[in-house]
């Protein structure tokens, strides 16, 4: 098990962190693990997706047991709705509850900012990447949900752009991390997905991102992949901080849809303003 991820599992809600926002005491944010919840069979325990197919009370009290280990208002809780877009919402007061207390009122978002405080901004995740932002000079934070597709269409950089073109942001503020999710020695894909990867990378950074396993298999660096993307759009290196924990390899704490065959809940990542 990743060495970090050991040194929290003792809690009672163990939240991943990261240092370059934990640094700043009116940034909220984490990732979750399976554990802490009341879901139960393969759901279990701290299932935070209502579309798996879990009991809906129980997903709702596992974001009640969240928000109280977090010390938010779960009203204002705000879900993605996630698929495989570079769509990125700006979130206001008026979206408060979105997915979680009320009705989803919109669709096709995989990426969400805000600059107002109180709204906790949840994506959600089985392999695919988290991507975490925020700049604590112009107060804004967002998430978004990066996926192979999600990376191929650049949604770390859009999310960029657009602190920078909505919210006046500075791209050397910006602090982001990359959270758990598949790493290279377990992802593999086949090549067309490389090839959709070389419409963005020139063949230097494909043999970076990539390793060829023959009869067009090859293994797939995301989270290095997701790298270049933020610096390229003038996120500075040490600003992009990686745990490097890989949901596969830790899928006995952490749902991993590859691992499960696709019989498993969803963790969330999250983020907001104090």
């Amino acid at each position: 098990m990743n060495e970090y991820l050991k040194n929290i599992m003792n809690s009672d809600i163990p939240i991943i962190k990261y240092d370059l926002f934990s640094k700043y005491d009116f940034i909220n944010h984490g990732f979750t693990t399976k554990k802490g919840g009341v879901s139960k069979g393969y759901y279990s325990s701290l299932n935070l997706s209502f579309t798996r197919g879990d009991e809906k009370e129980d997903v709702l009290k596992n974001y009640h047991l969240l928000a109280e280990k977090i010390g938010e208002d779960i009203e204002k809780f705000v879900s993605s709705n996630q698929t495989h877009t570079n769509n990125i919402r700006i979130i206001t007061g008026e979206d408060a509850g979105n997915g979680i207390v009320k009705e989803q009122s919109f669709i096709d978002v995989d990426g969400m900012l805000t600059n107002e405080k109180g709204i906790v901004l949840f994506t959600y995740y089985a392999d695919c990447v988290p991507l975490f932002f925020a700049d604590p000079v112009k107060r804004v934070v967002g998430m978004s949900h990066s996926g192979w597709r999600g990376t191929v269409k650049k949604i770390g950089a859009k999310t960029v752009d657009m602190m920078v073109e909505k919210f006046g942001c500075d791209r050397n503020d910006i602090i982001t991390a990359i959270g758990p999710s598949i790493c290279k020695d377990c992802y593999e894909v086949s090549l067309d997905v490389i090839d959709e990867f070389r419409k963005i990378f020139d063949e230097d950074r494909i043999k970076e991102i990539s390793v060829d396993k023959g009869n067009g298999h090859f293994m797939l660096d995301l989270w290095k992949a997701n790298e270049y993307i933020l610096m390229d759009a003038g996120i500075l290196k040490e600003h992009i901080e990686n745990r490097r924990i890989c949901t596969f390899e830790n899928s006995d704490v952490l749902f991993s849809h590859r691992a499960t065959n696709g019989k498993r809940g969803n963790l969330a990542g999250f983020i907001s303003l104090r």
